[in-house]
């Protein structure tokens, strides 16, 4: 059993790297790719039921909680980079899922663009989402994520290596446009990004401190009482 999980998750990370080196091959295509990275996700999400039928209602609760991770941008685009995306994510992963972490977190990226502009790096928030809730899933087992100090920190770090996983996109991109760079220039390039960072980890442990309780508690409750993805 542990060990089809790990093969789930390695397909997942080998699918998002493929569509990232993808990105950059077909740049014009983005919106395509980020179509087909939602869909095969998806599908390696149904693999995880392949012993039993799965009930319409555990897909219409991933698609609300990713509308609520989507909308949940909208109110707060003028703050950089404080959102509430990256807490309903974490909590949704951790409840739910590795692999429905992963859907709601790419599926959010994708949905919440379609209002607030679709670019080269839809594909690459997709990835940093659904790994947010990839690894939320995956850790909610150990003694860090049944903490509530342990789920701050996660939240914590996660505000800061979102924020990498677009740098990479950013520099990568710099690069592919023959702009010379080096080292120096790649880590004034991350340097740059703190602040914005720094607001995203710290709105995620203010969410997390607020909400985080109530929210693991109406998820909880909603899985154990209609027996959704278990």
């Amino acid at each position: 059993m542990r060990f089809n999980k790990t093969v789930k998750t390695v397909l997942l990370l080998l699918l998002a790297s493929i569509f990232l080196v993808l990105n950059f091959w077909f740049e014009n295509a983005y919106l395509w790719l980020s179509f087909g990275f939602v869909l095969l996700s998806i599908l390696l999400f149904l693999v995880r039921f392949e012993s039993r039928k799965v009930e319409p209602r555990e897909l219409v609760l991933l698609a609300v909680l990713a509308s609520i991770a989507a909308v949940g941008r909208i109110p707060f685009a003028s703050i950089p980079s404080v959102q509430p995306t990256t807490f309903v994510i974490m909590m949704s992963g951790y409840v739910f899922g590795a692999e429905s972490g992963f859907v709601i977190g790419a599926v959010a990226a994708l949905a919440s663009n379609m209002i607030m502009g679709q670019g080269p790096w839809t594909p690459w928030q997709m990835t940093a989402w659904g790994l947010v809730g990839l690894t939320a899933g995956l850790l909610r087992g150990t003694w860090v994520m049944n903490k509530k100090w342990g789920r701050i920190l996660f939240g914590a770090v996660w505000g800061f290596l979102f924020g990498w996983i677009m740098n990479i996109w950013g520099f990568l991109a710099v690069v592919q446009s023959g702009s010379g760079v080096g080292f120096k220039a790649f880590l004034l390039y991350f340097a740059s990004s703190a602040v914005f960072d720094t607001f995203h980890s710290v709105s995620n442990v203010i969410l997390l401190l607020v909400f985080g309780d109530v929210w693991l508690k109406i998820l909880t409750r909603f899985k154990r009482k209609y027996g959704l993805l278990e």
